[in-house]
């Protein structure tokens, strides 16, 4: 391979972090292939095709409505003037803070029979039982279809926000003298030209679409997701949580094939605007339109949520601040934390091994080290308590056979499930990041550290550390307030009497008790903000240096995650 001395060492350190954050995907397949009792032909005839079945049309669903809500925001705050424009641009990314199923407990608590609306209406038209009206029914596929699609548009519109503005305005203008109308210019020429971009978008929102557990276990809907918890803990089976795990996995492969397909094609497909650019100045209905369709999509996805958990958060604040509330919220902080600095520190080394040590081995192990984001957080679970039971079951048997004594569970039944779990699971998201940074360092100063003495660590603590500080606070940050929001690995993997702000939100909410859970809930939101705030500013400061820069071929910004 060519390597020197540090280069080897380097790859070795690589190849470890990359074995050890996949175990949980070996796990899976080797509990699924091998389980104690064999329960796929029970789950071949009875459920599985359920589950699958409503996987697909709830993926199919928020696909579609984010594709139309994402794609209509981003052409009109890209591409045409009207009012409330340069305030919709950043405020459009706002749900990204609310997590879905928090936005499914706010809803249901708005729309059911119960519920403040309906019961409006029978004040308001004299209606006495549900009888005498319709109304939809929130908790259903088309419920959950909609509160997904509130808070997981955001991918959709940042990217597709991105591709529009990367376009070079003369080929529109080119366009237009054609003879396209302007709504024929955007399907001929915006639209396919974007396609890439917004391939990406939707494959990460098919992702977390996959991942949800609490929206749709709240409103009754079987998923996959759904489906792994019922066989684990209902039927007390891992081996078949393991096998409908991997069909989970299938549904993965295929997403990041075609996230992988889609943004090697944006490079080829986007051309950086330079000076040419032209947009479309809306006036008296056409602007009306825009504005409204903006407010409500941000009224739907952020401001109700918000207002209603306020309400409830600071109508009965002294009763909610407690002793025990201040525990979860420290048990969550806590756990975020170190998990956000172990995925800081593993995907620093990653990032700069795959510097040091290039090659395609080292990039096919730091790719597949990134495997753990597009996991399900209930498939991380299982691949996580599959390795520590072994461990724990083999020591405590050594401990029983030699010692006369029993070890318990050591690290299966404690918080360090947990960590090994956000850990795995969003290391990708700190790699990333790192990667990013460090791509823009160029390699004379390695050779100058080099050559003054300095070896490979001296070098990465002296020189890169203070260059890349901005990439690993920022993926830091990302990794935090994923894991405050974090919930089927959290429900799954905790142990006795430990609560986390995002299953104290589950618990209290899944018992019609949403006043009891808002301020959690309200706090995991207002901490989701700050990963909003570096997306808009990146954004703003990407659309500042595009606009310096002359025309050349370039590549659009996308998540580091999954890079």
């Amino acid at each position: 391979m060519g390597w020197s001395a540090s280069g080897r060492r380097w790859f070795w350190l690589v190849l470890a972090v990359a074995l050890l954050v996949a175990l949980p995907v070996l796990s899976v397949f080797a509990l699924a292939f091998f389980p104690e009792e064999n329960i796929w032909p029970h789950l071949w005839n009875t459920v599985l095709f359920h589950y699958i079945g409503a996987t697909l049309t709830l993926s199919f669903g928020v696909a579609l409505c984010t594709l139309l809500i994402g794609v209509a925001a981003a052409w009109l705050v890209s591409m045409c003037r009207f009012p409330g424009r340069r305030f919709f641009e950043w405020a459009l990314l706002l749900p990204f803070a609310v997590p879905a199923y928090v936005i499914a407990y706010v809803y249901t608590d708005l729309l059911e029979y119960a519920g403040p609306v309906q019961q409006f209406l029978r004040e308001a038209f004299g209606w006495q039982t549900s009888r005498d009206y319709w109304f939809p029914e929130i908790r259903s596929m088309g419920g959950a279809i909609a509160m997904l699609s509130l808070v997981l548009y955001p991918y959709v519109y940042m990217l597709a926000r991105a591709a529009f503005l990367e376009q070079c305005g003369s080929i529109r203008a080119a366009s237009r003298s054609l003879g396209c109308s302007p709504w024929q210019s955007f399907l001929r020429v915006s639209l396919p030209m974007a396609r890439p971009a917004i391939a990406v978008g939707l494959s990460l929102v098919l992702m977390e679409t996959l991942n949800d557990f609490g929206t749709v276990d709240f409103f009754a809907v079987r998923t996959l997701s759904v489906g792994i918890y019922d066989t684990w803990l209902s039927r007390g089976n891992l081996g078949g949580a393991a096998q409908i795990a991997c069909s989970t996995l299938v549904f993965v492969v295929l997403l990041v094939t075609l996230e992988r397909i889609a943004r090697r094609r944006q490079r080829h497909f986007v051309q950086s605007p330079g000076s040419s650019r032209d947009y479309y100045v809306l006036g008296g209905g056409r602007a009306l339109a825009a504005t409204l369709f903006c407010s409500l999509v941000l009224l739907c996805g952020f401001g109700v949520p918000v207002l209603v958990l306020l309400q409830y958060a600071l109508g009965n604040f002294t009763s909610y601040w407690t002793d025990d509330f201040l525990t979860i919220a420290r048990n969550s902080f806590l756990l975020s934390a170190v998990a956000a600095l172990a995925t800081a520190l593993l995907g620093l080394l990653l990032a700069y091994g795959k510097r040091l040590a290039s090659g395609s081995t080292v990039r096919a192990l730091v790719g597949f080290s990134k495997l753990g984001y597009a996991m399900p957080g209930a498939v991380m679970a299982i691949g996580v308590i599959i390795p520590l039971a072994a461990f724990d079951n083999t020591l405590d048997a050594f401990a029983r056979r030699y010692l006369d004594t029993s070890t318990g569970l050591l690290l299966s039944g404690s918080v360090f499930a947990i960590l090994f779990a956000y850990t795995a699971r969003f290391l990708a998201v700190s790699t990333g990041a790192i990667e990013s940074s460090l791509d823009k360092v160029t390699p004379s100063m390695d050779r100058a550290s080099r050559s003054l003495g300095r070896n490979s660590w001296q070098t990465l603590w002296a020189v890169h550390l203070p260059l890349v500080r901005a990439g690993i606070l920022s993926g830091t940050i990302v990794v935090f307030v994923d894991c405050m929001k974090e919930l089927p690995a959290t429900l799954l993997l905790r142990p006795f009497g430990f609560d986390t702000l995002a299953t104290y939100v589950y618990q209290f909410a899944s018992d019609e008790m949403l006043e009891r859970s808002a301020l959690g809930a309200l706090m995991i939101v207002l901490v989701g903000l700050l990963p909003v705030i570096l997306l808009s500013r990146a954004m703003r400061g990407r659309r500042d240096e595009r606009r310096q820069q002359p025309a050349e071929v370039a590549e659009l910004p996308t998540t580091g995650a999954m890079s």
